[in-house]
């Protein structure tokens, strides 16, 4: 249903409310007006990987490790899986008159705030540290989850709005002071690429505020940039009891009802919390007026209009059994295998159950569900952990040896003793095995949102980047035992990975890794499926070269404008094959151009795979404005292109630049065109001196005049 439509009957359904009911539309739990056949409705529905707290349903693997695939139509194909699923439970649910939470199919989800910091707790469900990588999938996971059909299939939104990656502690109060460049290049762009091109039905308002205004409160975020700049056109929501901080922790009015016109009179239709029940005494005191009730009631009603909930739909035969059907799980697992980083391999993997009898599994994420899940995930019908996943590949071919070998975290009902016992059994394991699995990293108890239901006692975020100290001592432990070991590291975010690049042979980023990700991770161990997953953050060596969490200027942050050299830079990840990009050569410059007068430009990119093994990679292009003083510190990536490549095989593939990429933005926040002379590279990686170092390829330079 086209927009105008949708509104059009709104607007007359709304018509037919009283004052109060429009006012009772506003929250996230909509009651039923029954006189006028409006059921109830509830907003609030979740589906950052899967669709989420609303019982079974295929768990994909958490979207950082969806960013690590750098694979835009795979990431449309996961949205679109996501609906179908939605859509199967709405209906569901609906014939029994089942309207509570996470029910319907409005969805929270996708998450394109910057990982701008590797504390940030939440910083997993994001796609990563980079504006243009976390635009395309973004965009893709948008177009995936509303479909394209006449009645939008489910509607997705972009959150959270805007300048919000930390810390969890003080995001009730936190005042984030970006720079109006810092604004535009890095904290702007993925949300305007979500309205503008992925056309998102909502946009989520942000905890914190921005440079003094709350964001769910800001008409210049909300009128000025979202709605009057970008055209954005669906309906504001505000995160969940963010309106109720603006008189209770950022102190910027004095009752709730004041809260409740500042957020409205902003343009934030629907409150997620409580503070809308005193929309009507604002109005009352006339701090907001009925035709702001009334807008707001008309959008809401629009979105609903345009899902088809009043009407029939191709979508309401969608079945039950659409549900973990074999198609979507069948994706899950191929999702896990593109994502799954390998930083390390001195040739143990993949491993030869010909020349390998014992193989030890060591660790507290070996055998962990929670390990696999991330946070905002569903329930799966069944899981299998990393160790399972071996146990069913290996099927009697290998002895396993098992020893969870510490807790997760320091356990303070835990005395020396035990610890010592259990690192004691672990290094027996390993002694007896001809290869050890060493499985650790966190969870959501350690990573994840301040006050959720994963960490309901402390902030979400890390002090640092160390593993918990008895999982320290269990990587040493096993170190001595000078035995093979893989080391696989089950995170969401960059840890510091100097001790086990330093002693152990292979180090695999394993993610979380979805609900059956133990099973793919052993086709990749094993050597069915070669990993190919890219970093979509920096791995720094520690802390020291960044600045202030709280500092929101990013000077010194991300491959974009660090300094100092990476342990394991944005972009890297290495193959079973041995792939780089051997020419690149421009193919057309568009004669059309952009508002700023910028053409979109094509490269021919011939890849070539000098291994002995097929295997997926990612060709990456990045680029460099060699005139402007207002140009990022380093090339940025501006385009890239998943590519599979026979063994000892050369390939030729065609790759787009968008004109965007050409541009700069200046001090004052203002995109504009500026110098004639880039530098662009074509590689597997970024071009810095470190990602040459562990590949061993050089990227191809393309001086480039426009």
């Amino acid at each position: 249903m086209k927009r105008e439509d949708a509104r059009k009957k709104a607007a007359e359904l709304v018509g037919k409310m009283t004052l109060e009911e429009r006012a009772s539309q506003l929250r996230y739990d909509a009651p039923a007006i029954k006189r006028l056949n409006i059921p109830a409705y509830n907003w609030w529905g979740e589906s950052l990987h899967g669709v989420a707290r609303a019982g079974i349903a295929t768990v994909f693997p958490q979207a950082i490790a969806m960013a690590a695939t750098f694979d835009e139509a795979l990431i449309g194909e996961v949205a679109a899986c996501i609906a179908e699923e939605g859509r199967a439970k709405y209906n569901a649910y609906s014939a029994y008159n089942d309207r509570d939470i996470y029910k319907g199919l409005t969805f929270w989800a996708p998450n394109v705030n910057i990982f701008r910091d590797p504390r940030w707790g939440r910083g997993h469900e994001t796609y990563g540290e980079d504006p243009y990588l976390t635009s395309r999938l973004g965009v893709a996971y948008v177009k995936g989850l509303q479909g394209s059909g006449e009645v939008m299939k489910a509607a997705a939104c972009a959150k959270h709005f805007a300048v919000h990656s930390g810390p969890e502690a003080l995001r009730h109060e936190f005042n984030a002071e970006p720079t109006p460049k810092d604004m535009e290049e890095t904290y702007l762009p993925a949300f305007e690429a979500l309205v503008k091109e992925g056309h998102v039905e909502a946009v989520m308002g942000a905890y914190n505020r921005v440079n003094g205004v709350p964001c769910c409160g800001s008409r210049e975020l909300i009128q000025d940039i979202l709605r009057g700049k970008w055209g954005f056109e669906g309906h504001f929501v505000s995160d969940c009891w963010a309106i109720r901080d603006f008189h209770e922790h950022h102190m910027v009015t004095s009752t709730a009802a004041e809260s409740a016109a500042m957020a409205l009179n902003a343009g934030c239709d629907l409150n997620c919390g409580n503070t809308y029940l005193h929309i009507l005494s604002a109005c009352q005191q006339g701090l907001v007026s009925e035709e702001a009730i009334t807008e707001a009631a008309v959008r809401l009603f629009t979105t609903r209009y345009m899902l088809g909930l009043f009407d029939k739909s191709e979508y309401d035969a969608i079945p039950y059994e659409a549900v973990e059907e074999k198609e979507h799980l069948v994706l899950a697992d191929r999702v896990t295998k593109e994502s799954v980083v390998m930083l390390k391999n001195d040739g143990i993997l993949p491993l030869d159950l010909n020349h390998i009898k014992t193989i030890g599994i060591i660790g507290p994420n070996a055998d962990s569900r929670s390990a696999l899940i991330g946070n905002y995930h569903g329930t799966s019908s069944e899981y299998v952990t990393v160790a399972e996943g071996v146990r069913q590949y290996t099927q009697g071919r290998a002895r396993i040896l098992f020893s969870e070998g510490c807790g997760l975290f320091q356990d303070k009902t835990e005395s020396l003793a035990m610890q010592g016992d259990r690192l004691a059994e672990a290094m027996i394991v390993a002694e007896h095995s001809d290869v050890v699995l060493l499985c650790l990293g966190l969870d959501e108890t350690l990573e994840g949102e301040e006050g959720d239901t994963g960490n309901s006692y402390a902030s979400g975020d890390k002090e640092d980047l160390l593993l918990p100290k008895p999982q320290r001592d269990l990587m040493e432990a096993v170190a001595r035992t000078k035995k093979p070991v893989v080391f696989c590291l089950m995170t969401g975010s960059a840890m510091d990975l100097r001790y086990p690049a330093e002693h152990f042979n292979a180090v695999l980023q394993l993610w979380y890794p979805g609900a059956r990700g133990g099973r793919s991770v052993a086709d990749i161990l094993f050597g069915e499926t070669s990993p190919s997953g890219k970093l979509p953050v920096t791995f720094y060596r520690d802390l020291g070269s960044l600045p202030p969490f709280t500092d929101y200027h990013m000077e010194g942050r991300t491959y974009r404008y660090m300094e100092e050299e990476a342990l394991y830079p944005f972009g890297f990840g290495l193959t079973y094959g041995k792939v780089a990009v051997t020419d690149a050569k421009v193919g057309k410059i568009s004669e059309e151009t952009d508002s700023l007068g910028l053409p979109d430009v094509s490269l021919k990119v011939t890849v070539q795979n000098q291994g002995s093994r097929d295997t997926d990679d990612v060709v990456q292009i990045y680029i460099k404005n060699t005139d402007s003083a207002d140009a990022v510190r380093n090339p940025v990536l501006c385009a890239f292109k998943r590519v599979h490549v026979k063994a000892g095989e050369s390939m030729d593939t065609e790759i787009s630049i968008c004109g965007r990429a050409f541009s700069v933005v200046g001090q004052n926040g203002e995109r504009k065109k500026d110098g004639n002379h880039f530098m662009v590279y074509a590689a597997v990686s970024q071009p810095d001196k470190r990602s040459i170092e562990l590949t061993g390829t050089e990227p191809i330079e393309l001086p480039l005049v426009l």
